[in-house]
């Protein structure tokens, strides 16, 4: 009969011992938080990696206002169509205004950028630091906060550049022309009409659009550091905050709020109406999305790395 025998033997004996198969950092525990950047100079870095995005990218915006606002309350087949696709557009667009007309509104989208993503991101990183973004849905719901404050603080220069996006001579015109001599008139004409209040129209589409978006963006990059194709925005509330911004004021204003602005898309245009200028939003998310996570990525990390008493490690 065989006889049984109790093998001993010690953790380094074995061939599947934590030597031989370093567990990597953050598999069974949360990764420690980075250490923290002085939060003006993590707003700068944001701002400037976002802002260095937007330049690439603005083109892209032209045509995503323009395709958003043609055939506003006109039911399909009912009105010209001036833009038929992102490349047609982009044509149409740099024949009739030229290769500065592509780049419309560049300077207050700087601005915007620079607002949103710069207390967004700054935000977000303030999160990774204190170790909040290290707890379950910590990432999800840091990540949706900072988008919302961004998103609030910066609106009034989101509306500004929808406006100027939106000029353009007379033959391709589309939605309504408030025909601004430039980013400080149209803040100042905007003031003098509608008061404080006025900046901020459209924000109540804007919050819970970038709250998704950032949510979704910050925490996938945050844990696995490369692009996963996601939606930044939600259809609906893009085109409908748009509409709303570029609306005109006083007596010939169209909407009268979000679900006035639902309502009245849906009943002219049918629900494909909300999902105008989809193809440009997802063609423009991916390459902005990837240059504003890598330019952020790569300032954080050199300046994590010449902060005083550091020095970049082997």
């Amino acid at each position: 009969m065989a006889s049984t025998q109790v093998l001993k033997y010690t953790p380094e004996d074995s061939s599947f011992s934590a030597q031989a198969l370093p567990i990597p950092c953050g598999v069974l525990n949360p990764s420690p938080p980075p250490s923290a950047v002085w939060p003006p100079l993590d707003f700068g870095l944001g701002a400037l990696a976002c802002c260095g995005a937007c330049v690439f990218t603005n083109p892209l915006e032209v045509v995503k206002t323009r395709l958003q606002l043609q055939g506003e309350l006109r039911a399909r087949g009912s009105y010209q169509r001036h833009y038929r696709g992102v490349l047609q557009a982009l044509w149409v667009v740099g024949r009739s205004d030229g290769l500065r007309g592509l780049q419309k509104g560049l300077s207050v989208g700087l601005m915007y950028q620079g607002l949103m993503n710069g207390v967004r991101l700054g935000s977000y990183s303030y999160c990774e630091a204190a170790g909040i973004t290290a707890v379950d849905g910590g990432s999800l719901v840091s990540g949706a906060v900072a988008g919302a404050l961004g998103a609030f603080i910066a609106s009034p220069a989101y509306l500004v550049k929808t406006h100027l996006q939106a000029q353009t001579v007379q033959t391709i015109a589309v939605g309504h022309q408030h025909n601004h001599q430039g980013v400080s008139n149209a803040f100042a004409t905007i003031y003098r009409r509608e008061g404080v209040i006025g900046l901020w129209r459209g924000v109540n589409g804007a919050v819970p659009r970038v709250m998704v978006g950032s949510a979704a963006q910050l925490a996938t990059f945050s844990s696995a550091k490369e692009w996963v194709s996601r939606s930044q925005v939600s259809g609906r509330s893009l085109l409908i905050r748009r509409r709303r911004e570029d609306a005109a004021v006083l007596e010939g204003r169209l909407y009268h709020g979000f679900s006035d602005c639902l309502l009245k898309v849906c009943q002219a245009e049918g629900p494909l109406g909300l999902y105008k200028g989809m193809g440009p939003v997802f063609i423009r998310l991916g390459p902005h999305t990837v240059l504003s996570m890598l330019f952020w990525d790569m300032l954080r990390e050199w300046t994590y790395q010449e902060k005083p008493g550091k020095g970049k490690t082997d």
